[in-house]
C-alpha cells in the first residue's frame, strides 16, 4: 500500500502529515515554507510511496470558503500539473488549528513550545490526516 499525505496549508508555512504504508497511523512528518511545498512535494514523492494527497479545505461556520481557499485553488492546480499521477482530495479543516493547539495543551508543552506555530501547522495537517483515516474505516 502507498502512503496518504495531508496538507495543511498556508499563507506562509504549510503542515505536513503522512501515514505509515498501510495507511494505519497518521503522524506529523514537517512543516515547510509555503514557497518551497512544491518542490519539496516532488521532491518526497520521488523517494516515498504516496497514493493520495489530502488537502485542508478551510470553511466559515456557514460553509462557505474561507479567505484562504483562494490561495490553496492555484497551488492544488500547480500540484496536478507536477504530479498527475496523485489523486487530491479535500477535506473540511475546520477547528483544526484551535483542536492543535489544545492538544499542545493537553500533552503537557510548555508555553514557548505551544508558541511554535510550525508545530501547529504540522500537529494540523496530523488532525486532517487523522480525521480522514476515522472517516473512512466507518
Amino acid at each position: 500500500m502507498a502512503r496518504i499525505l495531508a496538507i495543511d496549508y498556508g499563507k506562509v508555512r504549510t503542515g505536513i502529515a503522512i501515514t505509515d504504508e498501510l495507511q494505519i497511523i497518521a503522524s506529523g512528518l514537517t512543516t515547510v515554507r509555503t514557497k518551497d511545498i512544491l518542490p519539496f512535494l516532488v521532491t518526497y514523492t520521488k523517494t516515498e510511496n504516496v497514493e493520495l494527497f489530502l488537502i485542508g479545505e478551510p470553511k466559515q461556520m456557514n460553509n462557505t470558503p474561507s479567505q484562504s481557499e483562494v490561495l490553496i485553488i492555484p497551488f492544488i492546480e500547480k500540484l496536478k500539473e507536477l504530479i498527475p499521477q496523485i489523486k487530491i482530495k479535500r477535506i473540511d479543516e475546520r477547528f483544526t488549528s484551535k483542536i492543535a493547539f489544545q492538544t499542545m495543551i493537553d500533552s503537557g508543552l510548555s508555553k514557548k513550545k505551544r508558541q511554535n506555530k510550525a508545530l501547529v501547522d504540522q500537529i494540523s495537517a496530523t488532525i486532517i490526516l487523522q480525521t480522514y483515516l476515522s472517516g473512512r474505516s466507518l
